[in-house]
């Protein structure tokens, strides 16, 4: 059983950045330890100013683990930044403090990896605590009929359809292998001379959409991102996250800026109206539904308000 954390003997260096996600973050590395097997692994623990006593619990509990301290809260992007530019081994893994590994998770995604080399990025599948299927593991890009249909509502009414949900490849239950457009940095495995080749996440990005914007960047240079249900993590989703009007206004800011620097130029300004009505709409309908007295929708009329009201920066993009 290889539960290395020695640069010399590792092939993989496994990034965790946390933040105020004590307990998760050890449950995290607990099922990582346990549950990878035939990787020789260096592990990195990034703590971005922690106020819950995540860095010394890991300290404490995992001390064959790396851990950097850090003074501010830097980002997602930055803080696997510094960690990968530090890193000697062959593979970078990025794995959130909100996940657990299932029975042979990395191995097999490293497996996976060395079959297909021409993936160049790699992802697994991940379910919720309960054991149902999380699709938050992949993406498609977005694209103006993508845009559209989620700005008009399409994609709600039809949730499992393919056609009008196209980004999160509806109907697909992550059992497959298959090519995507984006793997999600919940799970995420690169070659270290790939990341290194596209110049590691874009900065901008500070929370949201860096994945995106460095899987679209690997596919310029002929890379082909793929997905492997054979390596399973469970994965809560959104533990770091703050408010949900919060979370709007940064997912609104991503995607904007996806547009502008992923899309053809000429495309730009019909993104961007297809932004406006998106958050328009919303706005408007979950205020008429809070009408109602549901307190659920008065909660998301006030996050959608938020979100609308802000649309002026995160149109801007980063």
């Amino acid at each position: 059983m290889l539960k290395t954390n020695d640069n010399a003997q590792a092939v993989l260096t496994v990034i965790v950045v946390s933040y105020n996600t004590r307990d998760l973050t050890l449950a995290a590395l607990r099922t990582l330890f346990v549950e990878t097997r035939d990787t020789a692994m260096h592990v990195v623990v990034f703590d971005n100013a922690s106020a819950d006593g995540s860095a010394d619990a890991v300290a404490a509990e995992f001390p064959q683990v790396e851990l950097i301290r850090s003074d501010e809260n830097v980002g997602f992007a930055r803080a696997n930044n510094i960690v990968a530019e530090r890193a000697r081994t062959e593979w970078l893994l990025l794995l959130n403090p909100d996940t657990e590994v299932h029975e042979h998770a990395i191995d097999r995604l490293m497996d996976f990896a060395h079959e297909h080399p021409e993936a160049g990025i790699y992802g697994g599948r991940t379910v919720f605590p309960d054991g149902s299927l999380n699709i938050a593991s992949c993406w498609m890009r977005i694209t103006p009929w993508s845009l559209f249909c989620m700005a008009f509502g399409l994609t709600a009414l039809a949730p499992n359809s393919a056609v009008f949900n196209p980004e999160a490849i509806g109907g697909w239950k992550r059992d497959s292998v298959r090519a995507v457009d984006i793997v999600v940095g919940c799970l995420f495995l690169i070659r270290r001379d790939l990341w290194n080749d596209l110049g590691g996440f874009d900065l901008r990005y500070f929370m949201y959409g860096e994945e995106s914007d460095l899987c679209l960047r690997a596919a310029r240079k002929g890379y082909q991102p793929m997905i492997t249900p054979e390596a399973e993590i469970m994965h809560i989703v959104g533990a770091a996250s703050k408010t949900l009007g919060g979370k709007l206004v940064l997912l609104a800011k991503a995607r904007t800026t996806l547009i502008r620097d992923h899309w053809p130029r000429a495309l730009v300004p019909l993104g961007l109206v297809l932004m406006w009505i998106w958050a328009g709409l919303r706005a408007a309908a979950f205020r008429l539904l809070s009408l109602s007295g549901l307190r659920r929708a008065h909660a998301r009329a006030d996050a959608w308000a938020e979100a609308w009201r802000a649309r002026h920066d995160w149109l801007k993009g980063y």
